[in-house]
């Protein structure tokens, strides 16, 4: 079986089924994969036994409200003797964790239950609050109770806040409102059981990958469908139903597009705006509102969920059934796009790059051919300079990585490979000559990780062009997916850290990210989740590097003072700080008590929501940008409705992003 090297920033899905197994079958084959493949191994000690029950538990019940206190007490008599366990073959303590946990559930369905039967009260002279930080357990059940009654009067309370900013209104009003909202939050409350319901299967699953993170971050137990899914996702061809959807304020699934010629697009019954209601796989209903997001995107994702019936509701109301088949379509929400972009007398190319993407499973092109199309186009329009946007780019493939560097330095080592038994590679760029060696600006962010800061950082460290935005996620390892067991027809999976890659200096960026030549403040930077944020991530070493390679002799100092002095005056910029502050203490601080009656709650929940409607508000900016298709990109759009309809959101995100405004001004003073 030809085995896959990958560069991601992260990707994990609960397992959608499972062969019936002993899991400590499955558990002495991960630990023995992982004893002599992984880049960092770990002895099996007390010290893992702790993480990983701890990390399990924290899987099973994240906002420690399902167990109580004397349940985890008890159960905490396993959490020194799971190495124990693995070493004699025992996983018996698995089921008596799982019993725990669905009684666990079944008492949580028995309560809401209780609490939907008893009569409700609008306020209580009591008070909830809200942190970061997880709570303790609740002491018995009697507290647990408690806790719901509060946290549901709450959910009520908030929703009837939401319905109008008019606080007068909504008192005068309350009495009609209150009961539709009460039924619609006891109602999600007890949707809740269905998504926390596990079979043993998924249980198994939970534990395996709380295992594996003991080792790094990026260490993964996989099921068939998840590498499906996995892999799917550093594709630019993949098996779609032929919709793609996102998650509304709502939490509802809306339709965004509609692929042409896809079996969505072939009903002649879906359309952008819809909302998926319920969804259909082999004989289960998934109800939206009810069923775990999960398994619903596995749905989705996974080659092994080809057939399944939608329940569609329409704008108007109207209710539709529809059975779709994948087929395997261009996704082109993962694919290379290119445009002019115009502004003084400066005409730039910009090419997005979404991820690393390569013919792994069902595609039939890869991100550096891709980049070089959209180079020909562009460069045929006579451009004097070229931005890359790597925003929000999560990875993909080493070899794509290599590849597209390849296309922006002449000759010479781009990378050096580290493994587990210290040997080194040193990664090179064989092919003299460039595709573009105009003046190149490249773009990344706290999302950019893994490939994307493989590339940045050897145009940074050749001088071939000005990196700009902010420090990057800080992933600098490499990961490869093995069979567990039977290869000629695995059904379990397992993703491991292999090696580590180091720039051409010795350095890395691993945990510490990539350094912009010039930073520019963006919105919940702060928040943005990184590497360093991991508990288990492999830490920042130097190694020792003696190559030879020649720096790019290009003058990059007086642009890049001209764009931070830009920067420091610009009333964008200043916006965008005094937001951060407010998003970081509504983040990073703990909420208020706030008492439990209506005008308290509506009082926090305004406040709340003003602030978001002013980032939403600030992040609709329009920026004086230039945008056209390439003269080769016109001909093509005369016979592509979907590409000319996709095309109004994109030239909008990139007038909207003042980063891409910043990288025009600095091509135009590299021009000068």
């Amino acid at each position: 079986m030809k085995l896959v090297r990958f560069v991601l920033l992260f990707f994990w899905v609960a397992a959608f089924s499972q062969s019936d197994k002993n899991p400590c079958e499955t558990l002495d084959k991960i630990q023995k994969l992982i004893k002599y493949q992984h880049y960092k191994t770990k002895p099996i000690d007390d010290s893992l036994s702790v993480y990983t029950f701890n990390s399990f538990i924290k899987q099973l019940d994240e906002d420690t409200r399902l167990f109580i206190e004397p349940e985890i007490d008890d159960l905490k008599k396993h959490q020194f003797k799971i190495d124990d366990y693995l070493t004699s073959k025992n996983c018996a303590f698995l089921d008596e964790i799982y019993v725990s946990y669905s009684n666990a559930i079944n008492r949580y369905e028995k309560i809401i239950e209780n609490i939907s039967n008893a009569p409700f009260e609008y306020k209580r002279n009591d008070t909830i609050q809200f942190s970061k930080k997880n709570f303790p357990y609740a002491k018995n059940e009697a507290e647990l109770v408690r806790l719901y009654q509060k946290s549901i009067l709450f959910n009520v309370l908030r929703d009837i806040s939401e319905v109008s900013t008019n606080k007068d209104s909504l008192i005068q009003n309350f009495d009609k409102i209150a009961p539709i909202s009460k039924n619609k939050t006891l109602e999600s409350f007890k949707c809740k059981i269905d998504s926390y319901r596990l079979s043993k299967q998924e249980f198994y699953s939970i534990f395996f990958n709380s295992f594996c993170s003991y080792f790094d971050p990026h260490t993964n137990y996989f099921s068939q469908s998840d590498r499906s899914s996995f892999l799917s996702s550093v594709s630019a061809d993949n098996l779609t139903f032929g919709f793609y959807a996102s998650l509304n304020e709502k939490n509802e699934i809306i339709i965004e597009s509609v692929i042409p010629g896809s079996s969505a697009y072939s009903t002649n019954k879906i359309n952008s705006g819809d909302i998926i209601t319920q969804v259909s796989f082999e004989g289960n209903n998934y109800s939206v509102s009810c069923s775990s997001l999960k398994k619903i995107e596995e749905i989705f994702t996974s080659d092994k969920c080809k057939k399944a019936d939608f329940t569609i509701r329409k704008k108007t109301g109207e209710i539709v059934n529809v059975k779709l088949v994948k087929k395997i379509m261009k996704d082109y929400q993962n694919v290379v796009y290119s445009y002019l972009l115009e502004k003084d007398n400066a005409k730039v190319g910009y090419i997005k790059i979404p991820s690393f993407y390569s013919t792994y499973e069902n595609g039939t092109t890869n991100v550096s051919d891709d980049v070089v199309k959209e180079l020909y186009k562009l460069k045929e329009d006579k451009i004097d300079g070229l931005v890359i946007d790597l925003e929000d780019n999560g990875g993909g493939s080493m070899e794509e990585a290599v590849r597209l560097t390849g296309l922006f330095i002449d000759i010479g080592p781009i990378a050096i490979i580290h493994n587990s038994l210290g040997k080194k590679e040193i990664v090179k760029d064989y092919n003299r000559g460039t595709a573009f060696s105009g003046p190149l600006v490249v773009m990344i962010n706290g999302n950019s990780a893994s490939a994307s800061e493989f590339f940045t950082n050897a145009i940074q460290d050749y001088n071939r062009g000005i990196i700009i935005g902010n420090k990057s996620h800080g992933k600098a390892s490499m990961q490869r997916i093995y069979p567990i067991g039977d290869e000629k027809d695995p059904s379990e999976y397992l993703k491991i850290t292999i090696e580590r890659f180091y720039r051409i200096t010795g350095q890395t960026n691993q945990a510490v990210g990539i350094i912009p030549n010039i930073e520019i403040p963006t919105l919940f930077d702060k928040q943005m989740p990184r590497e360093e944020d991991n508990y288990n991530t492999l830490d920042s070493e130097t190694i020792e590097a003696k190559l030879k390679y020649q720096i790019e002799a290009n003058e990059y100092a007086s642009a890049i003072e001209k764009s931070i002095n830009r920067i420091k005056e610009n009333s964008s910029i200043k916006a965008i700080a005094e937001l951060n502050t407010k998003i970081n203490n509504l983040y990073d601080n703990d909420f208020s008590p706030i008492l439990l009656q209506f005008k308290n709650v509506f009082d926090e929940v305004n406040k709340v929501n003003l602030l978001w409607k002013e980032i939403t508000d600030f992040s609709e900016t329009e920026y004086p940008i230039e945008i056209k298709n390439s003269t080769i990109n016109q001909e093509y759009l005369q016979f592509d409705e979907y590409l000319k309809s996709t095309g109004v959101e994109r030239i909008k995100s990139i007038k909207q992003n003042f980063r891409i405004l910043e990288a025009l001004n600095i091509i135009n003073d590299l021009k000068k």
